[in-house]
C-alpha cells in the first residue's frame, strides 16, 4: 500500500492569493473548516468541524512555514497516530501550481490505514474543489 496522498492541481491565481488561503487562519476557516492556525514553525493548531461537517478535530503543529511550502503534522481526534501534510506552491505564468502530500497514513494499524487512505484521499479531493470555489469567489469579490 501507497503511504503517500499526491494531489495536484494548476490553479488560475497568483501564488499570493493560494500561499494566503492555505496558511492564513482566518481564510482556512473561510473556506474549509475552522482554524486555529498561524504559519508559524512550532505553533500548534487546531481545526475543528461543527456538526454538520463529517470530520472530526484535526491538531498538530507546524513544522516548516517557508514561502510556498507549508508542512504541518495531522492526529484526528481519538486517535495518537500522527501524519504529516505538505503543502508545495510554485509560480507559473500568473497561475499558481498546488501539489498537496499527505504522508505516513502507514502509521495506523494495517485495516484503519487501508480505510484512513480512503478517506483522506476523498477528503482531499473535497478540500480542493471547497478551495477552488474559495478564490474563484475571492477574485470576483475583490
Amino acid at each position: 500500500m501507497s503511504d503517500v496522498i499526491i494531489k495536484e492541481q494548476i490553479l488560475d491565481h497568483s501564488i499570493d492569493k493560494v500561499w494566503n488561503a492555505i496558511s492564513k487562519g482566518e481564510e482556512i476557516s473561510t473556506w474549509f473548516i475552522q482554524a486555529d492556525f498561524k504559519p508559524e514553525p512550532g505553533y500548534k493548531y487546531t481545526f475543528t468541524a461543527g456538526p454538520e461537517k463529517d470530520c472530526t478535530q484535526i491538531t498538530g503543529v507546524v513544522k516548516e512555514a517557508d514561502p510556498y511550502t507549508l508542512i504541518y503534522t495531522w492526529v484526528v481526534e481519538n486517535t495518537d497516530v500522527e501524519t504529516t501534510v505538505k503543502w508545495s506552491l510554485q509560480a507559473l505564468e500568473g497561475k499558481t501550481k498546488l501539489i498537496l502530500e499527505h504522508s505516513g497514513i502507514s502509521n495506523y494499524t494495517a485495516e484503519t490505514a487501508v480505510t484512513m487512505m480512503g478517506h483522506f484521499s476523498a477528503g482531499w479531493d473535497n478540500c480542493f474543489n471547497l478551495l477552488v470555489e474559495y478564490l474563484i469567489k475571492e477574485v470576483h469579490a475583490g
